[in-house]
């Protein structure tokens, strides 16, 4: 099979009603297209589960959350067009849990990178264990976090995620994640996360859901633009993949 096919999105509703949407895939959680479309549709259908009253975005266990988009994909762009739609997918995902009227909490267990790190940075509070360290890798291979961009430095601050943009071979610490407000919690084990997670998720789900529901648009204010502004994002990068430069860059680093 195609690798860009391996892999799957579930949900699951746990009594008390928190929906877990987990994610999955052998490369290390990475996200092709395909899983992207199925997480951007989860998250919509999550938002209209009458017994849903919060979401949980996790994957399934490795030591990566979540490695970003798809390298195979990446490597086969050859064209405007076909970069952009790649490119939108994360922007799709972002926007949905955006608009998804529920709070979405993240777990984050292991590393993140690119797109990975956009996914817990549009979520609504976001925790993870020690080993959830990360980095923006997207300009080393000629391109840069543009359709994550948004949701990284509305979290992290200006500041903070140029850093990340310009540095990205250095990995940060989960400390440094929770210091710069990527993470609200930071947990030595992920038995700690997932046992202060239930916690967390069990009285999150005792609340008036018609309070969360206001909460997150408060959350997201000023945000509206946002499904013009990631498809514009995601054009540059569309833009940008085609270079010489990316391209070179990109062979360099399957090898790798």
């Amino acid at each position: 099979m195609d690798i860009t096919q391996q892999g799957y999105v579930r949900s699951e509703l746990t009594p008390e009603g928190a929906l877990h949407i987990t994610f999955f895939h052998p490369n290390h959680n990475s996200l092709p297209s395909r899983l992207l479309a199925e997480l951007t549709a989860a998250f919509e259908a999550a938002g209209k589960n009458a017994d849903a009253k919060i979401v949980v975005l996790r994957s399934a266990e490795y030591k990566t959350f979540c490695a970003g988009a798809s390298f195979d994909e990446l490597m086969a762009i050859n064209d405007f067009e076909t970069g952009k739609t790649f490119f939108s997918g994360f922007g799709n995902v972002i926007n949905a849990m955006r608009k998804c009227p529920k709070i979405v909490v993240g777990r984050i267990h292991g590393k993140s990178v690119g797109g990975g790190v956009g996914l817990s940075a549009a979520t609504d509070f976001c925790m993870a264990s020690h080993y959830a360290t990360f980095r923006l890798s997207e300009l080393a291979v000629g391109f840069g976090p543009f359709v994550i961009g948004p949701a990284v430095e509305r979290k992290t601050g200006v500041a903070a995620f140029s850093k990340l943009s310009l540095t990205p071979s250095e990995w940060q610490t989960a400390e440094w994640g929770k210091a710069h407000n990527l993470y609200q919690e930071v947990f030595d084990t992920v038995e700690q996360l997932d046992a202060y997670l239930d916690h967390f998720c069990k009285n999150l789900c005792s609340y008036s859901p018609e309070a969360l529901a206001e909460l997150k648009k408060i959350f997201w204010q000023g945000t509206d633009h946002w499904d013009t502004l990631l498809h514009e994002r995601a054009a540059i990068s569309g833009r940008l993949a085609l270079t010489p430069f990316s391209k070179e860059a990109i062979a360099e680093f399957k090898k790798g």
